[in-house]
């Protein structure tokens, strides 16, 4: 008897509070809205690339650059919420590959280095076959680099509301929306055809997000009861105005307004319906971020 509760008596004790605060806020918010931008461009703009050849006019050099800047961001805002940030070599050096900061790391890393290639063959070199072979290159590493995250989120302790199937299709639905309306406000000397492709992808991933979305508001709390008291935060809750701001900028108005430019081929709404979603998607990742953090966890 006294032998089996040796373990139990020399038992340590690391924590038995609830953490107080929020730990993620809005630093994990930019590092996601700008990977979203920064892989949105490649995926959405290989699609349209490959699509419309050469009818893109200078598609091949405005891609890679922007998603240069908005990965540098992403990765920026990346090492600052790091507790130990001059540690962060560490993952290349002492690598665990069980973890998905590791493997998200290493991903982000190899496809910093393509669309640095993509640059030199579409800008110096002007050699195209190098460019395609490069950006085929830059969608396969785009897809890890935009996903890894909800495996981060489904990993959380205790925060049943970011389940990681359902991470990953806002992970993508959002690199979709993004991708399509930073290319709908730089190529606004796109033709027709090329504005329209991208306005049904802005559609369709406006659509997508906000079902999941929806389907975690009204069926969530048959799941779990964290989740019932996380989304009790949105009904009525501190956060339940700036979450529906976020649903309306994001994906309700944007898939209103495409709507109307398709049916009425009047493409000056496209331009606006960009940047209202950009930044409603801002708004509803940071709530999404925000609520299940605010249930204290004992």
């Amino acid at each position: 008897m006294v032998e089996s509760t040796m373990g139990a008596l020399n038992a340590h004790v690391t924590m038995d509070v609830a953490i107080p605060t929020v730990i993620w806020g809005w630093i994990i918010t930019m590092n996601m809205w700008a990977k979203s931008i920064g892989t949105g461009i490649i995926l959405v703009g290989a699609y349209i690339y490959k699509k419309h050849k050469n009818q893109t006019g200078s598609l091949n050099i405005s891609m890679p650059i922007i998603s240069i800047i908005f990965i540098h961001i992403f990765l920026l805002f990346t090492v600052i919420d790091l507790h130990q940030m001059f540690r962060f070599w560490h993952i290349f050096f002492h690598p665990h590959w069980t973890s998905a900061i590791t493997v998200g790391a290493w991903a982000a890393t190899a496809f910093v280095g393509v669309l640095f290639l993509m640059a030199y063959a579409s800008i110096l070199k002007k050699d195209e076959a190098l460019f395609e072979k490069m950006m085929w290159l830059a969608v396969i590493l785009a897809l890890p680099v935009t996903l890894y995250t909800a495996t981060i989120m489904g990993e959380s302790t205790a925060r049943e509301l970011w389940q990681t199937p359902a991470e990953m299709v806002q992970m993508l639905a959002a690199a979709g929306l993004a991708g399509s309306a930073t290319l709908l406000i730089i190529g606004r000397k796109f033709n027709e055809e090329i504005k329209k492709d991208l306005a049904l992808v802005l559609f369709a991933s406006a659509f997508i997000s906000f079902m999941v979305y929806m389907s975690e508001y009204f069926f969530g709390h048959m799941k779990a009861e964290e989740v019932a008291a996380v989304i009790s935060y949105v009904r009525g809750g501190e956060y339940g105005g700036l979450f529906w701001i976020g649903q309306f900028m994001a994906f309700i108005i944007p898939m209103v307004l495409v709507f109307v430019t398709l049916k009425n081929k009047a493409q000056t709404l496209l331009l606006p319906a960009s940047i209202i979603a950009l930044i409603g998607l801002w708004i509803s990742k940071h709530v999404w971020l925000i609520i299940p953090q605010l249930l204290p966890m004992s």
